[in-house]
């Protein structure tokens, strides 16, 4: 960061780390077992398998040590070496340190995992310096780990998917640009949500998009029935290209912001609550009723309001196909937007993100914690519902 970027003081970091305990415990537990693979590195002169004449030992498996920090217990599996060379003073080390410790680990992982943040933070653990090579294989296995689980095959359908991005700073060529965030998530048959992407762009384009969801069909994206995004005209088009078998439901939510837009700055009428208000009606029918009457109401004060509804509000209307209990969680995107919400709440102290590739790191690291989360958590949808819907829906064509 430069001298005029904000830094966190430890008591902020450790206030961050708090407000998640459990997916920072992981993350913490990963880079003490990394470190101590490290130090194991340096003892003995050489990687796992690697011939040099500097090597003083050989790895002899592992011992399991808990470490009780104040972020849970860490499950660690400790090295040995042959000739009992290997010894560490994390555990101590850790001990006496605590707060220090927690706090550079945090500072580590908020500003994507620089090469030169690890150096110094396994220098205060351990009590002396890795070799650059080293710090980085730590930090190229975090990297694989991330890749492979956005590379991985979706072997199983996802009836729904929602699609948006948002958008991060970082340095790119000596400039600070912003990056587009697309993110995809699904919910497959058991009612689970999964995050299935999370790729950088330079912007949000057609072929931005374009490449983002034909990726997931490449890893096996299928079974996809319903696509709730917002309106940017470049998604659309991907979704049409690349899902066309798919139904598209236009955000409500966004929806009702670019109303805004064709309306005086101060609305002191109930013009825009009732156009809210239709998408808490049971069926479509009942919309289509009371919209005739809204827009007799409202055409002669809201002219160019009315006249923009009436062209683009069937595409807000898509939901009203599918079983009324899924509703409330598919006519808009908030389902991502909560995901958003939590990345931004992590992303906001770092600012500016030194290169693309640290926000890449750091926002797929969030999305797996969430992701793992939710499986964790009880189904997030009856998908009962939706296999009793469609059955209806082909009886009424029989009949």
């Amino acid at each position: 960061m430069t001298k005029r970027d904000v830094r966190l003081s430890r008591g902020e970091l450790k206030a961050l780390l708090l407000s998640d305990e459990d997916g920072f415990r992981r993350v913490l537990q990963t880079v003490v077992q990394e470190t101590l693979e490290a130090e194991m590195t340096e003892a003995i002169g050489a990687e796992k398998g690697e011939r040099t004449t500097e090597r003083v030992s050989y790895r002899s498996g592992y011992y399991e040590r808990k470490l009780v920090t104040r972020v849970g217990v860490l499950e660690l599996r400790v090295p040995q070496d042959r000739a009992g060379r290997f010894s560490t003073e994390l555990f101590e080390r850790y001990q006496r340190s605590e707060k220090a410790l927690v706090s550079a680990l945090v500072e580590m992982y908020v500003q994507g995992v620089s090469t030169r943040k690890v150096k110094a933070i396994t220098e205060e653990l351990c009590g002396h310096s890795f070799s650059a090579s080293t710090v980085s294989q730590a930090t190229a296995r975090l990297d694989e780990a991330l890749k492979a689980f956005f590379e991985q095959r979706l072997a199983e359908p996802y009836p729904y998917l929602i699609l948006d991005a948002r958008y991060e700073r970082a340095r790119e060529a000596g400039v600070i640009a912003s990056q587009a965030v697309l993110v995809a998530i699904g919910v497959d048959w058991e009612g689970r949500r999964q995050v299935l992407g999370v790729e950088l762009a330079n912007r949000e384009s057609h072929s931005s998009w374009r490449a983002f969801v034909a990726g997931l069909k490449q890893r096996g994206l299928a079974g996809v029935e319903f696509v709730v995004s917002d309106d940017h005209p470049g998604l659309r088009a991907a979704i049409r290209e690349v899902l066309p078998e798919a139904v598209w439901q236009r955000c409500y939510v966004h929806f009702l912001r670019n109303a805004l837009d064709y309306v005086p700055r101060k609305v002191d009428d109930d013009c825009l609550m009732e156009l809210r208000w239709f998408y808490d009606r049971r069926d479509l029918a009942e919309v289509k009723r009371d919209l005739a009457q809204w827009i007799a109401k409202w055409q002669a004060k809201y002219p160019k309001l009315v006249d923009w509804v009436e062209d683009n509000i069937e595409e807000t209307l898509s939901f009203y196909r599918l079983p009324l209990a899924h509703h409330k969680h598919m006519k808009s995107t908030n389902m991502l937007e909560r995901l958003n919400q939590e990345i931004k709440r992590r992303t906001l102290v770092v600012r500016i993100f030194p290169n693309p590739q640290s926000c890449l790191r750091l926002v797929r690291a969030l999305a797996v914690e969430i992701h793992e989360n939710w499986l964790e958590a009880t189904r997030y949808l009856n998908m009962d519902h939706l296999r009793e819907h469609k059955k209806e829906n082909l009886r009424a064509l029989a009949a």
